[in-house]
């Protein structure tokens, strides 16, 4: 039982972590002021237009795509995978199954590979491209690298090691009602969930943090609308009325 409530523990203080953490970037980021209208061009004039804009740049990775076909190819192939495999996992937060996500579980299996792989691709791109080797940090691996224990240590549970996957199920659903169930000691278990609890404390302070932050870039969410109104960023709009 000391087991399972140190994991309770950290899941607790990793979620409150993440939550906080991502509450407080996100709040920065709306309160960051845009003084110049610079959207990257060619771009949109109208509201309706930037939000096309945005659903092809999140789902489709447009300017990605554009770029390089490289790096669109792993870096779509990988978050594709990966809402699959969070998909997947929803099962063990629910009672009953709710219908979308049983059909899902085949293609989450197997977009664990597609995970794995994709992460394998853009991490050998900042080994073997020249100008992205120059500008990689050690955190850039360190991401990589977690990510990828991640979906292998996943991979290992399904196919190798299996658990107790009602253990499992029971675990989560009794940390969801503060009621904590046993968990099932197995290695590879433990670091899966040691992976994921760490994955989320360390995501508000690092570069992961690009998925919210789209939202707040103004070179996306601006329109090219300079001749029509007048842009003034909120301290500069107090001032001009002052």
């Amino acid at each position: 039982m000391a087991l399972s409530l140190i994991y309770a523990v950290l899941f607790y203080v990793a979620t409150a972590v993440f939550v906080v953490g991502l509450a407080l970037k996100i709040r920065q980021y709306a309160r960051t002021p845009a003084p110049l209208k610079i959207p990257t061009t060619p771009a949109p004039t109208t509201t309706g237009g930037v939000v096309l804009r945005l659903t092809r740049e999140v789902v489709f990775f447009e300017s990605l795509f554009k770029s390089s076909k490289w790096t669109w190819i792993f870096g779509w192939m990988f978050h594709a995978a990966l809402l699959l495999v969070l998909l997947r996992h929803l099962r063990y937060f629910q009672e009953p199954v709710w219908t979308p996500i049983v059909f899902v579980q085949f293609f989450g299996t197997y977009a664990g590979f597609a995970m794995v792989a994709g992460l394998l691709g853009l991490w050998a791109r900042r080994f073997l491209v020249d100008r992205v080797r120059w500008i990689s940090t050690p955190s850039d691996h360190l991401h990589l690298a977690l990510l990828l224990a991640i979906g292998v240590s996943g991979l290992l549970m399904r196919f190798v090691a299996h658990p107790d996957i009602v253990a499992v199920k029971a675990f989560m659903l009794g940390l969801m009602r503060f009621d904590i169930q046993p968990l099932p000691a197995q290695p590879v278990l433990l670091l899966h969930l040691t992976l994921v609890a760490l994955l989320m404390i360390v995501f508000p302070i690092s570069k992961l943090l690009h998925a919210p932050g789209l939202f707040f870039s103004p070179t996306r969410y601006q329109s090219d609308d300079p001749r029509e109104s007048r842009h003034l960023a909120a301290w500069a709009a107090a001032l001009d009325k002052s």
